[in-house]
């Protein structure tokens, strides 16, 4: 049995731990790939990585960090996560919704602290892989999932405000702080930035009611970029870019603007620029600080991820692993920050517009993440005249889109108010401390408030009221039919009522036919339940107990602490029990005042 055990939890790791290439095993099963599947996941690939290119930058840069680092994100999550994952159509990549968790992170500790969270959070998600918690992401209630999303949408939204007005502003790490400081250095507003950013942000929501079968983000950007440069000529107004921003130095001492048009390179994180591109200070505040950073990734990426696969299931009719998907995520956080990138997840838009242009397996995935890698190696030079005001325009579609304001509203108008309550408190949450505290407090309050309800659907009946239903039952005995689960919540209530109606009765007969469920602080309630009907003298006697509340009662040795109880498979045997019982006791005490006499 030992050497059994031990085979069955080999299976088990190797299932959790090793389940590389399970994506493209899986879509060679239910379909064999030809050259036509190719030329779709080329094409797929294609147009997934003209809208990643300009995201994986914007992101960067609401994250705090330099341009390249979404790129070289999108390049390593778009092979290995694709590749090692369990969803085949998923595209990972740098996401919005870690914007909030990301941008002060980078802010306290740069790109070091921020790659080295990007790391630790990868392991996590592999000890989640191990653990196989892939399946949690169905006990996040919809409230708490909407609320947080609405959350990130609102902080993504505040974020951009400064490079779409181009608006010279510090960002402090507060909510209230960030529009304080935004409205008190609103008059260094420049109209040049917010004319390129309301073109850009005006042809991404114009541009699908052409009904081009081709994404918006580029020519959106372009048209953006365009008028920049007419700006400039014309009317001498230089719109922020990113080769204006951001700066680099390659190894061999080389500086230049925006983005470097060479190879990624390996790097330890820690030896990647601290804040203000300084040094970085180890310490155990700083290592317990990004630690804690680094959990917030992985339960988001985790979230992030399993939801974007529930979703394509939704969209292809497949089914996904989900332990595989969180192993494949894990993997592609560990790797990427070697190479500087931060921490990627599934992206549910690029996910979904690779399903939406053909794409048929992880192929797809690789040949967008080959395109980045094109447009870093020839096109640096020209991402580099990109406008900071077009980055920001396109990461307000963004947020606009994933704060899925529409289920907001009709969730707020037809669930019931404590849904509501709760949905309300993890924006408010999530937009003042952050997402982690959001999710918590969310999961906190749904599990507080369902076991409320499930204690309130664990009913009492008195049989004993209707005669019809107990026929030849001793008047002297109760019968109760408890109807529900008998947990800590419900029990206490459940069996002080019958205490307290039984109250000098010479029999109780509990009927638990109904009772599928008994925990713990439910066997305790009960246990002190039989305790005060055996001080009492009053026969119990317990009627069809389920397997589930008899399998906890054997367990905790209920028939050695408690011989006066007797168990019966029904009720009517339990009836002709009590009647054998009451006759055996005025037998009983028949003899006893014989023998006194």
């Amino acid at each position: 049995m030992a050497k059994i055990k031990t085979k069955r939890k080999i299976v088990t790791i190797r299932h959790s731990l090793f389940h590389f290439g399970s994506a493209v095993q899986d879509s060679m099963i239910k379909e064999p790939y030809s050259l036509q599947r190719l030329f779709k996941d080329i094409i797929a690939g294609i147009t997934v990585g003209i809208i990643a290119i300009p995201l994986a930058m914007a992101l960067a840069i609401a994250s705090g960090v330099s341009p390249e680092y979404g790129l070289y994100t999108a390049f390593v999550a778009g092979i290995v996560i694709s590749l090692t994952g369990g969803s085949r159509f998923s595209v990972s990549g740098p996401t919005a919704a870690f914007v909030v968790i990301l941008f002060p992170v980078a802010q306290a500790y740069g790109p070091a602290g921020l790659c080295v969270a990007s790391m630790i959070s990868g392991i996590f998600l592999l000890i989640m892989s191990a653990c196989r918690l892939g399946r949690l992401i169905q006990f996040i209630p919809i409230e708490v999932t909407l609320g947080f999303t609405m959350g990130i949408g609102i902080v993504i939204a505040v974020l951009q405000i400064k490079d779409f007005f181009g608006i010279d502003a510090p960002m402090p790490e507060g909510f209230f702080q960030k529009i304080q400081s935004l409205a008190q250095n609103a008059h260094t507003f420049k109209w040049g930035d917010a004319v390129v950013g309301i073109v850009t942000l005006a042809t991404m929501v114009l541009w699908p009611k052409l009904r081009i079968k081709f994404p918006g983000h580029l020519p959106a950007v372009v048209l953006g970029t365009l008028v920049a440069m007419a700006l400039a000529k014309f009317c001498g107004q230089d719109v922020a870019t990113i080769g204006s921003k951001f700066t680099y130095t390659l190894s061999d001492g080389t500086t230049g603007n925006g983005i470097p048009p060479v190879l990624p390179s390996f790097v330890f994180p820690w030896d990647l620029p601290g804040p203000k591109n300084g040094e970085l200070i180890w310490n155990f505040e700083t290592i317990q600080s990004i630690i804690v950073a680094a959990f917030s990734m992985a339960v988001l990426g985790a979230i992030e991820s399993l939801l974007c696969a529930v979703v394509l299931d939704g969209m292809t009719n497949t089914r996904h692993h989900s332990n595989g998907e969180l192993f494949g995520q894990g993997l592609g956080n560990i790797i990427a920050p070697f190479i500087g990138g931060i921490t990627s997840t599934a992206a549910i838009a690029r996910s979904a517009a690779n399903v939406k242009a053909g794409g048929t397996s992880p192929v797809a995935a690789v040949v967008h993440a080959i395109l980045v890698l094109i447009a870093i190696l020839f096109l640096a030079p020209v991402l580099s005249d990109l406008p900071l005001a077009a980055m920001s325009a396109l990461l307000l579609v963004v947020a606009y889109n994933m704060s899925e304001w529409r289920k907001v509203v009709h969730l707020a108008k037809t669930a019931q108010r404590t849904d509501v309550f709760i949905m309300f408190c993890c924006i408010f949450a999530t937009v003042v401390f952050d997402m982690v505290v959001a999710i918590s407090f969310g999961i906190i309050m749904a599990s507080i408030i369902f076991m409320r309800d499930m204690a309130k659907m664990t009913k009492v009946q008195d049989l004993s009221i209707h005669r019809s239903l107990v026929q030849g039952i001793h008047e002297d005995f109760h019968v109760y039919r408890i109807n529900g689960p008998l947990f800590f919540a419900s029990a206490e209530r459940t069996f002080r009522k019958i205490r307290h109606e039984v109250e000098g009765a010479k029999g109780v007969i509990l009927h638990f036919d109904a009772v599928n469920m008994l925990d713990a602080g439910g066997y305790h309630c009960f246990s002190q339940f039989c305790n005060d009907m055996t001080k009492r003298n009053t026969k119990l006697i317990i009627a069809e107990v389920n397997y589930q509340p008899l399998r906890i009662m054997v367990k905790s040795r209920f028939p050695e602490t408690h011989p006066k109880i007797l168990f019966t498979k029904s009720l009517p045997e339990a009836i002709e029990k009590s009647n054998t019982c009451l006759n055996d006791a005025s037998d009983n005490k028949v003899a006893q005042q014989t023998v006194k006499a």
